[in-house]
């Protein structure tokens, strides 16, 4: 409950207090006392089941009293950007305060004007491939490509990518999207690249898709998208895709069949989502209250829980904060050590030469 005190501090104060400056000065007490006295906080596109974002929300609406005003929940990254250019002189509850969009949407509402910096408590924790060094946005969470495999059909499970080319494999191999148009996939095909090329970004994209045409030749490539229906059904028993996808398929199919997620050994790839505050957010010490909350330790493990590794994954497992029956509801957390982040730059190149090239190279039409 806000004081009578904090009842008396006008929300004029608050944004001035925000635009001099002011701030970034803040203790966390005057943060939280700031915060609730503008006392909501706007978010938008966060679905319940999307990375435990659900228990993410109930939490920081305990622990601080804001009431948290949810925008569409469906919405995409792209709609994210509109809600912000849309209400710039909009103070009402349809202006978001806050965003978590793809990576790529960061550097661009950045250059455009529509965020704004803030660095967290826990800022030097978060890897500094995956944020922008003045504030203005930073990864929250991330998935790496991984196996969904029926473990009731396939009896020996692949542990790296050079294995699905084995005849063990024949008709088994599925992507999760085509790979002419589907981010999941355009990286499956650049993991694979990158585990033949040793590592290297610049050679990932063409070895990526001689691997799938090689996993076509010898019959082991099913050119359907993998779902979690065609993989307990048999007809694609191996699956590309995230690996939070992978793990709730795994609890939706409850054992039938058996799913195992299996990181492979080299070629670890991760795909990031980004938070950051709208330029104009009608409640600015909400939103960084929020981004505190998001990136605590509490925070990160409200992801977790949601199969959504957090940013600050490495750093948890390796100060013990992450509990036991959470890590074993996980492949082994030294498998994600390894997880290599594209560049924006990395992705585009990658992207270019795989949607452009797949029908000369592999002749798979995915569908």
């Amino acid at each position: 409950m806000r004081s009578t005190w904090l009842r008396m501090i006008s929300v004029s104060v608050v944004a001035l207090m925000s635009s001099t400056g002011f701030a970034s000065g803040q203790t966390m007490d005057e943060l939280v006392a700031a915060a609730k006295a503008e006392g909501q906080l706007t978010v938008i596109a966060l679905p319940h089941d999307w990375c435990g974002y659900g228990g993410v929300i109930e939490g920081f609406k305990a622990k601080y009293g804001l009431i948290v005003n949810e925008l569409n929940p469906d919405a995409g990254s792209g709609d994210e950007i509109e809600a912000i250019k849309a209400n710039q002189g909009n103070m009402g509850p349809q202006a978001p305060d806050v965003i978590d969009v793809g990576l790529s949407f960061g550097p661009t509402a950045k250059a455009d004007g529509l965020i704004q910096p803030y660095k967290v408590a826990t800022w030097d924790t978060i890897p500094d491939s995956v944020k922008d060094a003045e504030g203005f946005w930073y990864g929250d969470y991330y998935g790496v490509l991984a196996f969904e495999v029926n473990a009731d059909i396939v009896k020996n499970v692949p542990k790296d990518w050079a294995d699905l080319l084995g005849p063990d494999y024949k008709n088994s191999v599925a992507l999760a999207g085509d790979p002419r148009a589907s981010n999941q996939a355009i990286q499956g095909v650049y993991a694979a690249g990158l585990s033949v090329a040793g590592g290297d970004a610049a050679k990932a994209a063409d070895e990526g898709l001689k691997f799938f045409a090689e996993l076509n030749k010898n019959g082991n490539f099913v050119p359907v998208i993998g779902k979690a229906a065609p993989l307990a059904q048999g007809s694609t028993p191996i699956i590309i895709r995230w690996d939070y996808n992978a793990l709730a398929d795994r609890d939706t199919l409850k054992g039938n069949p058996k799913v195992e997620v299996v990181v492979p050994e080299t070629g670890v790839v991760a795909g990031v989502y980004v938070q950051a505050i709208s330029a104009y957010a009608p409640h600015p010490n909400a939103a960084k209250l929020w981004m505190e909350y998001l990136y605590s330790d509490e925070g990160q493990l409200g992801w977790l829980k949601g199969y959504c590794h957090p940013i600050r994954f490495n750093d948890l497992v390796k100060n013990g904060k992450v509990p036991q029956e959470m890590l074993d509801q996980l492949p082994p957390a030294a498998s994600y050590e390894k997880a290599v982040f594209p560049t924006l730059d990395e992705q585009a190149a990658a992207k270019e030469i795989i949607t452009k090239q797949w029908d000369a190279v592999v002749g798979a039409n995915v569908q």
